[in-house]
């Protein structure tokens, strides 16, 4: 279910020049909040932008965002616990100290933080997500490679001469494999989440960028009088981040030998 869910988001992020009926950022006046018609599944908004062809071309924003977050934390993750586990001693000290600072603040509050330094706008949302999940990533990259670093093949390799870089990549990181994806799947949703907050709060995607967070904050207003304005977004973020989790935990039955 999670699998067809999300096949359904790809899709409508590939092809959202084909899919979506209109212009997602044309306005018309005349067709503020437009309640959902034949013309308008969705509705239309304050501005009279079709909402239905802003929920569809928001599947490529918050696609895009997730994966670019996922990714600047699982490098900044893995270098820092892999380097942690591997060496030790004050290495290990220093990164974990890094790490557990990082800890003490709730993801969603580093994320502000890291926005409100850089500027508001997409590209510094996405890297401010990304340095949020970095503490996740250092921890269960330090923990498996702990688990793999005594094993005989790294100390066969040792013995031949191989690099400490070299053990790392060739021998340990592969091994770490498994849970990092199930990691990595969960933590798209928590970033499209992330996203969508940071844009409700002003500091992610500005107007008129068809981003959900965006569509919800600029929709509260009109609750009452026209609730699609933020009803189709809210939905459109629910079903992506459970499709996300219910992926998630797929592959983790999958990939996790404890699960068979």
């Amino acid at each position: 279910v999670g699998l067809v869910m999300l096949a359904i988001g790809v899709l409508a992020a590939v092809f959202a020049p084909y899919l979506a009926p209109y212009d997602p950022v044309q306005m018309r006046l005349v067709d503020s909040r437009l309640p959902p018609s034949l013309a308008h599944p969705f509705g239309c908004d304050e501005l009279g932008r079709d909402i239905l062809s802003r929920v569809i071309y928001g599947f490529r924003i918050s696609l895009t965002i997730g994966a670019i977050s996922v990714g600047i934390g699982l490098a900044g993750g893995v270098v820092m616990g892999a380097a942690a586990g591997f060496f030790g001693g004050w290495v290990d000290l220093v990164v974990m100290r890094v790490v557990d600072i990082m800890l003490s603040f709730p993801a969603i509050l580093l994320a502000i933080v890291v926005v409100v330094v850089l500027g508001p706008g997409l590209a510094n949302a996405m890297v401010a997500i990304g340095v949020a999940q970095v503490p996740s990533y250092a921890r269960l990259a330090r923990a498996t490679v702990l688990k793999w670093k005594s094993e005989q093949f790294v100390e066969a390799a040792r013995a031949l001469g191989a690099s400490d870089v070299r053990i790392i990549a060739r021998h340990i990181l592969p091994n770490c494999v498994s849970p990092l994806i199930v990691e990595s799947t969960l933590a798209v949703a928590t970033s499209i989440l992330s996203a969508a907050s940071l844009g409700f709060l002003g500091l992610g995607a500005v107007p008129p960028t068809p981003e959900w967070g965006v569509m919800l904050s600029r929709g509260q207003t009109y609750m009452r009088i026209a609730p699609h304005i933020t009803v189709f977004p809210g939905l459109a973020i629910l079903v992506t981040v459970m499709a996300f989790n219910l992926v998630g935990d797929g592959l983790r039955d999958a990939l996790d030998p404890r699960m068979l």
